[in-house]
């Protein structure tokens, strides 16, 4: 990784004519922004097939915009930018409005050739042999040359975006598997780097699949934020118990539901199996208001009304949105970069005591094959320069605060800022846009943080009514 920065720094590319772009209107944004496509190479090492990769640019709202700009990159990996347009619209207007923020859609999401197939109607009722089955042919079917979407790739095509629009030095946003793309980026082109800010932050020994620690974790917290909270606590005394039984059951086999529809009211049987059970919970857990309806989600699925809890389920992961996750992309960058890192004894030590146990684990062991990808070699990584800002939620099940610790060990000028009432992603939580954009004008700087203290944690929701006022 050392020598391929020093071939950045010692052979830049030549910079083009900036690209004027094309006006656009994308779902999120209610005025006219500027879209642009650059041709990347497919493979880097292998110059002549190119692919396009496009990147949307939200003008500054002064004339007199500083000539330093926020690339933002979305997380998953399979998010495009563009996914994550009424993200930035609500958390980054402070920055907007000295500031271009240009959003990028990674090889293989959203506008940049998304990796994708069109589900099957009947999703809801189908095993969990039958969706491996179909993310089997959904991998065949495309034939993509999966080896070429790694996060080198993409940290590759961002150099490119920046050169066709003509900037000089760029900030970089990064949130979730962003962030891991974004510190990359900076080792590779650590001259272009002003500034990083990097929301939930995955570190470089980080592997994405192994995620049971953090997970049980946030489970835990939300299970004593029930019990400390009067109310809560009254309406589920036996939470802890009504989830292990579920758990328990779960594992013995799926339950088939013949329920309403929760999207269309048509009636029809849903397949809860162990992996989406515990994947609807994890998710829920990313947002502190999702997680607080965790204990009402359980208590009425262990009673055997499983509405609610297949309407969050569906909510999470709805497959119609086209804002989706790219899951083949996903796949290949996980396949190369993280399944290969997950030891037996990693995979025993991360599952142990932790509700995720090994679905996934087990998921990738048989799709990965599939995608024929070479593992990536992982060097020592360079420390990063660049002043950063790092931001986590002290409840987040992925990326919790001690991952964002270690990835500041790296880092020759970082501050790490906690919201103690946060989950997964804070840029959009209270102050939190007013420091960044403290920050990227004055990186240097310590920011006044006191402010973090004063986000609320949400209440419980103890029935169908919602939240309590």
């Amino acid at each position: 990784m050392l020598f391929a920065a020093q071939l950045a720094l010692a052979a830049p590319t030549p910079a083009p004519a900036p690209q004027a772009g094309r006006t656009c209107h994308l779902p999120g944004a209610e005025e006219a922004l500027r879209c642009v496509t650059v041709r990347v190479p497919l493979d880097y090492g292998k110059p002549g097939k190119t692919i396009a990769i496009h990147a949307t640019v939200a003008p500054a709202f002064r004339e007199a915009a500083r000539g330093d700009p926020l690339f933002v990159l979305a997380g998953g990996p399979g998010q495009a930018g563009s996914d994550i347009l009424p993200v930035v619209q609500m958390a980054m207007r402070r920055v907007r409005a000295t500031r271009d923020i240009v959003l990028i859609d990674q090889r293989g999401t959203g506008l940049s050739g998304k990796l994708d197939c069109k589900p099957p109607a009947e999703i809801d009722s189908m095993t969990e042999e039958q969706l491996d089955a179909d993310a089997r042919r959904c991998i065949e079917s495309l034939g993509a040359p999966y080896g070429s979407y790694t996060t080198d790739a993409a940290a590759r095509d961002i150099e490119r975006v920046r050169l066709a629009l003509g900037y000089g030095q760029v900030n970089l946003w990064g949130g979730s598997y962003g962030t891991r793309l974004a510190q990359h980026y900076a080792r590779l082109f650590p001259a272009n780097v002003r500034t990083l800010v990097l929301d939930g932050v995955a570190a470089p020994d980080q592997v994405i699949p192994a995620g049971g620690r953090d997970a049980q974790a946030a489970l835990e917290t939300t299970f004593r934020q029930c019990e400390r909270d009067a109310a809560c606590a009254r309406a589920f005394p036996a939470l802890r118990a009504e989830f292990a039984a579920l758990a328990a059951r779960l594992g013995q086999a799926s339950v088939r539901i013949a329920m309403a529809d929760p999207r269309t009211a048509a009636p029809r049987t849903v397949t809860m199996s162990l992996r989406r059970f515990t994947a609807t919970v994890h998710r829920a857990l990313y947002s502190q208001a999702d997680a607080h309806t965790l204990p009402f989600l359980i208590h009425s699925a262990f009673r055997d009304r499983w509405e609610p809890f297949v309407a969050q389920s569906n909510r999470d992961s709805d497959f119609v949105t086209d804002g989706a996750m790219a899951g083949p992309l996903y796949l290949a960058v996980v396949c190369a970069e993280d399944f290969p890192r997950l030891t037996p004894q990693l995979v025993a030590e991360d599952a142990r005591g932790s509700f995720l146990g090994t679905p996934q684990v087990t998921q990738l062991a048989a799709l990965c094959p599939v995608l024929n990808v070479q593992p990536v070699v992982h060097g020592a990584p360079a420390r990063i320069d660049a002043p950063a800002l790092l931001l986590s939620g002290a409840q987040d099940p992925v990326t919790p605060p001690r991952r964002a610790e270690a990835a500041a060990r790296l880092m020759k000028a970082a501050q790490h800022l906690v919201v103690k009432n946060g989950g997964h992603i804070v840029s959009p939580l209270g102050c939190v846009p007013r420091l960044m954009r403290e920050f990227l004008d004055a990186p240097h700087q310590r920011v006044a943080a006191q402010c973090l203290d004063e986000i609320p944690a949400p209440t419980f929701q103890l029935n169908s009514a919602g939240p309590q006022p």
